[in-house]
């Protein structure tokens, strides 16, 4: 098989095929690469807050009608220690909400756009290769054995951190930025109802906690756990007691345990890769970066990647202009070193360390005290938490 697009997207995760979306309705012919299958990618368990900016992409892709009936609005934030809980209004301290909807969901909402559409989507593509991605980009691939070539323009990685699309970035042109953490999270999702309405980040000298949901009767826990930990040493009944210590007393009090269908232990790290463009390849998403998920920023940078790619190529395309192209790495990359510092700032104001000592849990502490007092801290967490503009 053989043939040519204007635009060839490596991965058919939330990324890839929310580009193919954004490029598909102003006209420009898109073809999908994935190397799994799509039930495979639909059991991916990832993220579930939506900034403000998302919500507006996805409701200007076409595919916001069900997140709008289905998602729920967050106005706040809980931040808890043992002795105080805050909450942090985001609509009064900057004028934006959150969305909670899973992005298994969006993944939904995407594929059924692409099928009554007609997108070709190539799953379990099997040896997929880069070709010439400077001057005549190509992407080779076997299809139940069968070899397949797709000429293009330009080619857009969504593939995530393991894809083959980084790779086609020359070494000694790649300048990789990573900071591992030494702890992960455990995280259970559970059919009960959450313990509270809006999201709980929990500072507790055991280790930090998350509280948060995808429904009104499916909850998403987390709690820290050191990194070498296994998820099979942790049975449903120790997880919640360990939940329930890091919990506000008032919330532990509320909680409603049962079985979990999912449990999961995902590493901690911030990871950029410098540029996110070499010659007519482009980078989205995990591919080029990696986020703690303390901020709740990994689905979002890959929108804000989708929409600074997307407004480059319909620019090149429809409006005979290269600006957006050539400055894509750059745009790109000053909106995702501020996610990668939120990120980190709020992973070191809640988590415990392997190092720490009772003055580092004071500072903790304190710096909570602080922003409850300060409309400024608010103001800064709020802004960048519902996302910093495009």
């Amino acid at each position: 098989m053989k043939m040519r697009v204007q635009v060839v997207i490596i991965g058919g995760g939330p990324a890839g095929l929310l580009l193919a979306q954004l490029l598909a309705n102003a006209g420009i012919e898109c073809a999908i690469v994935e190397r799994q299958s799509k039930e495979h990618v639909l059991k991916r368990i990832r993220a579930g807050v939506l900034e403000w900016g998302t919500v507006e992409l996805l409701r200007q892709a076409g595919v916001g009608v069900r997140m709008d009936l289905q998602g729920h609005v967050h106005e706040g934030i809980m931040l808890a220690t043992q002795t105080r809980q805050l909450r942090v209004d985001l609509k009064q301290a900057c004028g934006k909400a959150v969305m909670v909807y899973g992005q298994t969901e969006i993944t939904k909402d995407l594929y059924e756009a692409h099928e009554k559409r007609g997108t070709r989507i190539f799953e379990n593509a099997a040896d997929v290769v880069l070709h010439d991605v400077v001057d005549k980009p190509s992407v080779t691939f076997t299809l139940n054995g069968r070899a397949c070539h797709i000429d293009a323009d330009f080619i857009a990685g969504c593939d995530g951190f393991h894809g083959v699309s980084r790779q086609a970035i020359p070494a000694d042109k790649r300048h990789e930025f990573e900071k591992i953490y030494p702890f992960g999270w455990l995280g259970v999702l559970t059919h009960t109802p959450p313990v509270s309405h809006e999201l709980i980040y929990a500072n507790h000298p055991r280790g930090f906690a998350l509280a948060s949901m995808r429904g009104p009767k499916l909850s998403r826990y987390y709690i820290q756990v050191p990194l070498e930990e296994k998820v099979e040493a942790w049975t449903d009944a120790a997880f919640w007691e360990e939940f329930k210590r890091r919990l506000p007393a008032e919330a532990a009090a509320q909680l409603v345990t049962g079985p979990s269908f999912e449990k999961s232990i995902a590493p901690l790290r911030s990871f950029v890769s410098e540029p996110m463009q070499w010659g007519k390849l482009f980078l989205c998403g995990d591919a080029a970066h990696i986020v703690p998920p303390t901020g709740a920023k990994g689905l979002n940078l890959a929108a804000s990647d989708v929409h600074y790619l997307s407004e480059a190529l319909k620019q090149h395309y429809l409006e005979k202009r290269d600006e957006g192209i050539e400055a894509y790495s750059a745009t790109a990359l000053a909106r995702v070193w501020k996610a990668i510092r939120f990120s980190w700032w709020m992973t070191n104001l809640l988590h415990r360390f392997p190092t720490a000592t009772e003055f580092d849990q004071r500072i903790q502490e304190s710096e909570i005290d602080y922003i409850a007092h300060s409309a400024a801290a608010q103001k800064v967490l709020a802004e960048n938490y519902a996302g910093l503009p495009y």
